[in-house]
């Protein structure tokens, strides 16, 4: 992909989504955005001219509700118009509040948390098997990794040493309801998830450069692992009145919290 997908504009797409929809889902979407602008930019081989090419990689946003993120991104590359983003949850719109598989640019049906992880799995074994290099690219959130689904496709991955899988686990610490710690604790994911045979790294992942390089490393690796990265992320960031508060995981925009988050946008240019 070229040099595009700067991560303020995405972020100021995602906010006029919200605010025009009158809907939710803002603040995780906003964590995801550097990792999903990465893997597009400079990791994905995927012609947006040729969306269903069956030697294309695959980017499953497995953490569905974070669906904003992907729509600013295919926004960028063409596969969303403007007037999709402006009709966000109005008549006759195509674009959905959860990933859909329907909308072009879209791999899953991914509201149900822990199916998208088991369709990248899925994919990376067939692609391995066809030998046809193919990356396959699982973006999953860490409260989705409370479902049991998730923790079978990593046994499978790592079983079959799918080395063409690569999950980012958006570690923003927060889930619905509560801090992530206080429903399950996770303060050994990296080691968990390394001990079913993955390659991890642990990064800041609202550093493009570090996620890149680590994305490019991983994928260089002589072994035959399965690849993790889990990003460490703030749920909600680059608004700071938004930044680690969960309660902008169902809370919607108004004319006076709009205009002042993209004011802060706006002064980071």
């Amino acid at each position: 992909m070229k040099n595009i997908l700067d991560v303020n504009d995405l972020r100021k797409t995602i906010l006029r989504m919200a605010f025009k929809g009158s809907t939710v889902h803002i603040a995780c979407s906003l964590s995801i955005v550097e990792i999903l602008a990465v893997i597009y930019r400079s990791h994905l081989n995927y012609d947006v001219k040729k969306i269903d090419d069956p030697t294309r990689d695959y980017l499953i946003l497995s953490k569905g509700h974070g669906v904003m993120a992907q729509y600013a991104c295919l926004r960028e590359l063409g596969l969303i118009s403007k007037q999709d983003i402006e009709n966000y949850f109005g008549d006759g719109t195509m674009l959905k509040g959860l990933s859909d598989s329907r909308v072009p640019g879209l791999e899953v049906c991914s509201g149900t948390l822990g199916h998208g992880l088991s369709v990248a799995t899925g994919l990376a074994l067939g692609a391995k098997r066809n030998q046809t290099h193919q990356k396959i690219f699982a973006v999953v959130g860490d409260g989705e990794l409370n479902e049991g689904p998730c923790w079978e496709a990593i046994m499978f991955a790592g079983h079959h040493k799918l080395e063409n899988l690569m999950i980012i686990v958006d570690k923003n610490n927060f889930q619905a309801l509560a801090e992530t710690k206080e429903i399950i604790n996770q303060e050994n994911l990296s080691k968990s998830i390394e001990s079913f045979g993955f390659e991890v790294l642990s990064v800041d992942g609202h550093d493009e450069q570090e996620l890149d390089t680590a994305i490019e490393n991983l994928f260089q690796s002589d072994t035959l692992k399965p690849k993790a990265i889990v990003a460490n992320t703030k749920k909600g960031y680059g608004i700071s009145f938004m930044e680690d508060s969960n309660e902008w995981h169902y809370k919607r925009l108004d004319d006076e919290t709009y205009q002042a988050a993209l004011k802060e946008l706006e002064l980071k240019k």
